[in-house]
Formats: structure tokens, C-alpha cells, sequence
């Protein structure tokens, strides 16, 4: 039976571990949320390609009756890499410990996780680039030899030990494959780059959540949140549940296409999926700085927002549209830029 445990369990911000009403609501958010996750790779919407590679590898190592290779998944936020971890854990019927890299923060923490894994286990390390390089350097072998080589004391006293693991799979994901080291990323068998969801999937996604939520929701309806989701399942259930509160506070018996417009329009998010912060860093690339080229720092100084955060939420699904072109002297905004804000493409 799966089983999920996370390393990095800790009380609300300024409650000391308590528990209210406010507690006992989070909860329940966070457990709602989980049961919006398929639990099946065939419940499981787009990805067809890595569903395809995956459930070959899952049946040949059921068939063999041994541990699944390494798995590593990257691509930007909200694409689906955690539910693909579960999903790999239910379907091998085995257990999930979840993490992350900057929780493990010392190699003792590490030795903590592995040492109390059995045999088939999943451990599940999510920002995965983001380990302490000691930690690391411990993980090789324990991936390629299922060891735990620690050394205990210091000076002449120390002594070396090797320290015998389960067969455990580690599953890595990560939103900056460029960050990872050459021989982390080697020690994966299996890597899987999750890709932007089409139109057509992420409709499916809606409804289906929607049906989990018990809320009606047309075609049209569904399509216009789809178009506004950033082709992004996690954007998509959270617009989805914005307009189930706007419905439901209205007396909307279905989430119509206007009414999903009007939702939307509230959220301050238009047809193409751009949201305020959006528009304000292509307008400010247009008027500040003639279109560009303009440097990452210069725009995350202008935004007052962190660089990474550029990179990693924002940039991505502009690329991906055409809004801006990322090239070595800087940031450009595009001509569909442009014409979407409304500005006139400068002739060259």
C-alpha cells in the first residue's frame, strides 16, 4: 500500500504547533488539493511520450521483480513532476518519502532518510539542483552501490564507514536542469523533460477536477479557463477553483463561458493568460528600454522581483508564446509582444 511521508513537515508560520480552526482549514486544503492528483498513469492527462517510456520501464521491473532505475523529471513548475513521482510509487505499490534539496541540509539528514528506506522504496527529492554538494558527493554512491560512506570524528581519530542500503529508486526533479552537476545527472537511468500541456489537455484536466469538485462547468466554459492557464495543469485547477468560488457567490449553477470571463477579468488575467506582472514586464521591456535587449538583472531590479523568479515562473510560458526572445545581449520583446500590448513595432 503507498504510503507518503515528507521530511519536511513543520507547523504554520507563528501558530507554535497549535491547532485552530485556521490549522484544521489547511489541512483540508492541502488534502483536497492531493485528491485532485490522478493516481493512475492512465488517469494521468498528456505526457503521452514519458507515460508511453514509463509504463514500459514500471511492467519490465514489476516483470523482473527489482527496483526501478533512477528516474529524474525537469521542466517548469506545475507540469505534473510530483504527481508523476506518486503515481510511479502507487503503480510499483511500494512506499514515497518526499523532500526536497534544501531541507537536507547536512549529510547526517541524508543518512537519516536512506537508512530507513526498504527495499523498492521511492524517495522523492524535489528542487533536486539545490543540494548541499556534501550531501551530494554522499549520494553518488548511494545511488550506483546502495552504500553510505560516512566518516565519524575528526582529525587522526577519524574513522570511514560504509553503511549497506535498500534498493531504493530515486526520483529527482528539477526546474533548472542547467543547474545540475555532470555526475548527478548522470547517475539517472531514466530523464524525462515534462513539456507544456496542449488546449485540448488541459480542458480535460478541468473537467475532470471539476467533476472531483462537484461543480458544473460547460465546453465553453472549460475552454476559456484553458486558454487562460498558461498550459499548465496547476494554473488550471487554481483558475478553476476561483471560478467555482465566483459562481457559487453569484448563483452560478454552471460555469459558463461568461461567467469563467468574468472570473478571470476579476483575477485581473486575459484571454492569452497573462497576468498583471506579465504585462508590466513586457510594457516596461517596450517603453524603458526600446523593446530591449535588456539584461536579467536590470528587469528583476525594475520589477523588484528576484531574478530566479523571472526565470523560473515568468519567462518560461513568455518564451514559449512568443512574447519575448531570451538572447545573449539580453531580453527582447517580441513584434506579437507588441501587437498584443497594442504598440507600434519599431521598422527597422
Amino acid at each position: 500500500m503507498l504510503t507518503t511521508s515528507s521530511e519536511n513537515s513543520v507547523a504554520p508560520e507563528g501558530q507554535n504547533g497549535s491547532t485552530n480552526a485556521n490549522d484544521q482549514k489547511s489541512e483540508q486544503d492541502i488534502n483536497f488539493d492531493i485528491t485532485l492528483r490522478p493516481q493512475t498513469l492512465e488517469e494521468y492527462v498528456g505526457q503521452a511520450t514519458i507515460k508511453k517510456q514509463l509504463r514500459i520501464f514500471l511492467d519490465a521491473a514489476k516483470k523482473r521483480g527489482d527496483s526501478l532505475e533512477h528516474i529524474l523529471l525537469y521542466g517548469p513548475p506545475g507540469l505534473g513532476k510530483t504527481t508523476l513521482a506518486t503515481i510511479v510509487a502507487r503503480e510499483m505499490n511500494t512506499n514515497i518519502k518526499v523532500t526536497s534539496g534544501p531541507a537536507i541540509e547536512r549529510v547526517g539528514d541524508l543518512g537519516s532518510i536512506l537508512t530507513n528506506m526498504q527495499d523498492g522504496d521511492i524517495l522523492f527529492i524535489d528542487e533536486i539542483h539545490r543540494l548541499n554538494k556534501s550531501v551530494e558527493e554522499v549520494l553518488y554512491p548511494a545511488m550506483e552501490d546502495h552504500k553510505l560512506d560516512l566518516v565519524v570524528g575528526k582529525g587522526p581519530s577519524a574513522q570511514a564507514l560504509q553503511i549497506d542500503l535498500p534498493k531504493f529508486t530515486l526520483v529527482g526533479a528539477t526546474t533548472r536542469m542547467g543547474s545540475l552537476t555532470g555526475p548527478l545527472r548522470d547517475r539517472f537511468g531514466v530523464i524525462h523533460r515534462l513539456e507544456f500541456y496542449n488546449q485540448p489537455d488541459i480542458e480535460s484536466i478541468i473537467k475532470r477536477s471539476a467533476s472531483i469538485l462537484e461543480t458544473s462547468i460547460d465546453n465553453e466554459g472549460a475552454k476559456a479557463l484553458a486558454r487562460a492557464a498558461r498550459q499548465t495543469p496547476r494554473i488550471a485547477n487554481r483558475l478553476l477553483k476561483r471560478a467555482r468560488d465566483f459562481a457559487e457567490v453569484h448563483d452560478h449553477d454552471t460555469i459558463s463561458k461568461d461567467t469563467a470571463r468574468e472570473a478571470l477579468n476579476m483575477l485581473e488575467i486575459d484571454d492569452a493568460g497573462l497576468e498583471p506582472t506579465d504585462r508590466h514586464l513586457l510594457t516596461m521591456i517596450i517603453e524603458k528600454f526600446g523593446g530591449g535587449p535588456v539584461g536579467l538583472g536590470t528587469i528583476a531590479n525594475a520589477l523588484s522581483e528576484e531574478m530566479q523568479t523571472i526565470e523560473d515562473v515568468y519567462e518560461p510560458y513568455l518564451t514559449q508564446n512568443g512574447f519575448l526572445d531570451r538572447t545573449p545581449r539580453g531580453r527582447i520583446a517580441t513584434k506579437h509582444a507588441y501587437d498584443y500590448l497594442g504598440y507600434k513595432y519599431p521598422s527597422t
